[in-house]
């Protein structure tokens, strides 16, 4: 069987990029059971609740929804089960120092396979206020209406 290339992206948490301004991001291996694994490749899993927590010298996520698998037996695991991640020493330390600062939290963004490996990609975090959100939105949109204005003025001179 030939190896997977690449990346293929099975979940993504677009609420988190919406509720949290981004500080730093991370790329953290999974340590998953084989019917979790099988769950994935089907494209199946939710990020929205999760978060990581950090015990120790270990870094874990926390209520990533991941689905029984549909063929397994009585060995498939519990879809909401805490799940190690692998991260390097200096990376914990680093999560570790930065979290412990108030309002500032450890989050999945997106779940997917790279080279046939089960990867998620974490951020540290800072949750935004009501007024910070209704902001971004508003940039957002002003960002939107001035593209299309500029596509309609591009479109005219064509014609």
């Amino acid at each position: 069987m030939a190896k997977e290339k690449g990346r293929k992206l099975i979940a993504q948490n677009k609420k988190a990029r919406h509720d949290y301004l981004i500080i730093d991001t991370y790329e953290a291996g999974l340590v998953l059971t084989g019917t979790e694994v099988k769950s994935l490749r089907q494209g199946r899993a939710s990020l929205v609740d999760g978060f990581v927590q950090l015990d120790g010298n270990e870094a874990w996520l926390h209520n990533v929804h991941v689905p029984e698998y549909s063929q397994g037996t009585w060995t498939n695991h519990s879809a909401r089960r805490k799940r190690k991640l692998l991260l390097h020493r200096e990376e914990i330390d680093k999560l570790e120092s930065k979290s412990q600062e108030t309002g500032h939290t450890i989050v999945p963004l997106a779940l997917y396979f790279k080279d046939g490996r089960a990867k998620v990609e974490i951020a540290l975090a800072k949750g935004k206020k009501e007024y910070d959100k209704r902001q971004t939105l508003r940039e957002k949109q002003d960002r939107r209406e001035t593209e299309r204005a500029i596509s309609a003025v591009r479109r005219k001179q064509r014609a």
